[in-house]
């Protein structure tokens, strides 16, 4: 990609920054344990303690059993740097009233400096934001208007039948360097669904005359997430200009869309009692992309691709509405679309209706149903032990069903460090297969 060099893209995830946030606040908390006071180790050092384990049980608790925001328990690693982070705060807060006013700063800002500690390694894990860029690009990329990123219907570029369109375009003088990203709302006409506000990437060859009918590429994050994500995290604008770069101004056109309707929600991807997602994607969105955006219309140029959660609702469009969506690009996906087990799944989203369940879960629609004319790709991290395997068993299901499969392993876990390239390394084959180019 091409990211300019400066403090916002230092990296948060190797290198010196989290190497000295690791050492700062390692000393920071050794300094916090340190005390020359013997009533300090006998009652409030372990009272610390105490209370830092109990509220990290409680915080892992609410999320992984009350609150049930995600369908699988919170990673170890990521629990224990949580406690590193809270054990920090409990020290600080035991310690400023035992000591001078003067050291009050100087205990509260060891507690914040392993506070950081805790949030530097919970980010190595997930790779959420490899840089301080990542955080604020929602913020900090231009944005053009739809109107103006599409400007008037142009005739379109005439690409005989077996040629893909790079082998008949010609980039015209003067065509811009960077595709544009455009903000926009696509309503839930027919569902009824209320997704969250949308992202539009169109390349510089939209903005040509003869135009090229460009394939579709519909993204979507994960469970928590947002279309921001790919903005930020997934840095969706750099890779994609890159791309466009590569190929002489020529590149998918991305629609980022929301399958949640709000950060923490669970709707399972599908048409149950959670909301009318299947029908959102396989209906209102495409309906909106080819009324708002002169692009290629046949399913063999359209692409349904996603992370963990996203990617488990790519392979259900693929599978439940193969008339819209010819090719698939599952990243980190489940096995099945779940709520914890499939017995809450059918009984929250379905009333107990296991039947109703099967007839849409993909593992379920594969296997008594071929697909010899849908293209998929299954990409899953060489260190995700959870997601990884069920992502194999997608896979060899695919091919028994007979999609034109390919299975792709990154270094990485059930993380950023796969889900990015499990976008921008694929986009060459996206591209070939969705007929852009040779």
């Amino acid at each position: 990609m091409r990211i300019a060099a400066g403090p916002l893209d230092w990296s948060l995830v190797s290198g010196w920054i989290p190497l000295t946030l690791l050492v700062v606040g390692l000393g920071a908390l050794a300094a916090l344990l340190f005390s020359r006071q013997r009533r300090w180790w006998i009652r409030w050092a372990p009272a610390a303690v105490v209370l830092a384990a109990l509220i990290t049980w409680l915080l892992r608790t609410a999320v992984d059993d009350w609150l049930e925001l995600f369908p699988d328990p919170l990673p170890t690693d990521v629990v224990l740097w949580a406690g590193v982070a809270v054990l920090g705060l409990c020290l600080a807060a035991f310690r400023i009233p035992l000591l001078r006013p003067r050291l009050w700063l100087p205990a509260a800002l060891a507690g914040l400096l392993v506070l950081l500690l805790g949030a530097s390694q919970i980010n190595r894990h997930f790779d959420q934001y490899p840089t301080a860029r990542t955080a604020v690009n929602t913020w900090l990329q231009k944005r053009t208007s739809l109107a103006d990123a599409t400007g008037r219907r142009e005739p379109a570029l005439r690409v005989p039948p077996g040629k893909a369109v790079s082998e008949v375009w010609r980039p015209p003088a003067g065509l811009p360097g960077d595709g544009t990203l455009s903000e926009v709302s696509v309503p839930g006409t027919t569902s009824g669904f209320k997704a969250r506000g949308a992202y539009v990437y169109l390349p510089p060859a939209y903005r040509a005359s003869p135009r090229p009918l460009l394939p579709v590429i519909v993204l979507m994050a994960g469970q928590p997430g947002s279309p921001d994500d790919w903005i930020n995290s997934g840095r969706l604008l750099d890779m994609m200009n890159s791309f466009a770069a590569d190929h002489r101004g020529l590149a998918p056109a991305v629609v980022v869309v929301d399958p949640l309707g709000s950060q923490f929600a669970n709707t399972l991807c599908l048409d149950s009692k959670l909301g009318n997602v299947q029908t959102y994607l396989a209906t209102d969105v495409p309906h909106w992309i080819r009324t708002h955006l002169q692009v290629a219309t046949d399913r063999t140029s359209w692409i349904i691709s996603g992370i963990s959660f996203g990617g488990t609702c790519s392979l259900q469009l693929g599978v439940n509405a193969p008339g819209v969506y010819g090719i698939v690009n599952d990243i980190s996906g489940q096995e099945a679309p779940t709520l914890g087990s499939r017995q809450k799944t059918v009984d929250k989203a379905f009333g107990g209706d296991a039947a109703a369940f099967a007839e849409v879960n993909p593992l379920d629609v594969m296997a008594r149903q071929q697909f010899p004319d849908t293209k998929a790709a299954f990409i899953a991290g060489s260190g995700d032990s959870t997601y990884g395997p069920q992502q194999r068993k997608v896979y060899e299901a695919a091919v028994k069903a007979g999609m034109r499969a390919r299975w792709v392993e990154l270094p990485g876990g059930h993380s950023w460090q796969v889900w990015r390239p499990g976008l921008e390394k694929q986009l060459p084959w996206l591209a070939r297969e969705s007929g852009l180019i040779r």
